[in-house]
């Protein structure tokens, strides 16, 4: 429990977090390390949002398998603020436009406080207004103003978004904002070096994107790898990380099924066709990887195999709806497969990737304490049994290793 003077620093704490809401220079509070009672629930996101002509804070509730937002007064915020640091959230890590600071509660129930200048907070900023700054803060994680952003084509030499590359831009963010979540949440924000390696890296758009947050905005040392299948990609990603002068950065050609990688932090892989999703899952499995992110396309191997029951068929006489199943059984299957070999999964809608409507994201982060899988191995078994499904390529690849 909280000693006697503990007031202070919440106090303290919350009236900076006050102050910084009403100058419109916060950027976003975490509530992490929970002790609460729902089982689920991992940590809330808080960020300031404007609904119509109305100032609120959005509670963005991460559970382990989905979210829910909730927007709240800032007297509303204020109160489950007061209610929950200390007692259902041990930690809370605030940052504005000036200073981050991190407030935690010990096991011995002692506050502990750190706050420090906000390093990516640069004196032009200051002049903004306050209303300028709550649309700088949207964009939250990519500041436009990057080199690589420029030399891939992003933005031009003004630093602003090329409309036709908006969706590009959005994409960006949003991948960006997932693997900050999921880097917080493992606690690679901790490490001394990380080791990335992005398979299928095209034209590295991501690529580049992970290298310079991990780099520029947690300071991290980062090796990142591109891996791509076409030489020319390769040479061009290459030619751009030198003209950048770029450390920490390279593009080898292969694909994921035959490369040989080790020590990977973080292993990313969108739109591997197929069972080349498979593949990728695998390798990250076994080199260890703390987080796995991957956007699967395509799910050929699986729909051939199903014999769904005749309850289903009038259901399923229409194609799209076969797809839909086999795609979904797929990647449930390779969910649940993570899920037995010691990570936490979650799959979700990712936003619109460009040139493909496929937009679903598997991620996985590895647990940190081991736990008895054999219920979900008997959960995969028997939707196998039930499908007709005699073989799915993940089961296959960790079953051979």
């Amino acid at each position: 429990m909280p000693t006697e003077n503990s007031s202070l620093e919440l106090e303290t704490f919350l009236t900076d977090y006050k102050q910084s809401f009403s100058s419109g220079s916060l950027q976003r509070l975490v509530l992490s390390k929970y002790k609460g009672m729902e089982a689920d629930l991992n940590r809330i996101t808080i960020r300031p949002v404007q609904i119509k002509d109305q100032q609120l804070l959005s509670f963005l509730y991460e559970y382990r398998t989905n979210h829910i937002t909730k927007n709240l007064t800032l007297q509303e915020s204020i109160e489950k603020l007061q209610l929950w640091i200390g007692n259902d959230f041990h930690n809370a890590h605030m940052i504005t436009d000036e200073w981050e600071q991190q407030l935690s509660l010990s096991k011995k129930g002692k506050w502990l406080v750190n706050k420090n200048r906000n390093k990516n907070f640069t004196a032009e900023q200051k002049t903004l207004t306050p209303e300028l700054a709550h649309n700088r803060n949207k964009l939250r994680y990519v500041e436009q103003d990057r080199p690589y952003l420029h030399e891939l084509g992003i933005t031009d030499a003004n630093a602003q978004i090329i409309p036709a590359m908006s969706r590009k831009w959005k994409q960006i963010n949003k991948f960006i904002e997932v693997l900050s979540t999921a880097i917080q949440q493992t606690g690679l924000d901790k490490r001394s070096q990380l080791h990335i390696a992005d398979f299928g890296s095209g034209k590295a758009y991501l690529t580049f994107a992970v290298h310079d947050y991990l780099s520029a905005n947690l300071g991290v040392k980062t090796q990142v790898t591109g891996v791509e299948l076409r030489q020319n990609l390769v040479d061009l990603c290459n030619q751009t990380a030198k003209k950048l002068s770029l450390n920490g950065i390279k593009f080898e050609q292969g694909d994921v099924q035959h490369f040989s990688a080790q020590d990977i932090n973080i292993m990313i892989a969108l739109h591997a066709c197929d069972t080349a999703t498979d593949y990728a899952l695998n390798m990250g499995i076994r080199t260890g990887a703390d987080i796995i992110m991957c956007s699967p396309c395509c799910h050929k191997q699986i729909r051939p195999q199903l014999k769904s029951p005749p309850l289903l068929a009038p259901l399923l006489q229409y194609g799209i709806h076969l797809g839909q199943e086999a795609e979904m059984i797929t990647d449930s299957l390779r969910a649940l497969l993570l899920e037995a070999n010691g990570y936490d999964t979650k799959v979700f809608e990712f936003v619109s990737l460009e040139h493909t409507s496929k937009n679903k994201m598997i991620l996985a982060q590895k647990r940190k304490a081991p736990r008895d899988n054999s219920e979900i191995l008997k959960q995969i078994a028997d939707i196998k049994i039930f499908y007709g499904i005699e073989e799915h390529c993940l089961e296959s690849l960790l079953q051979a290793d």
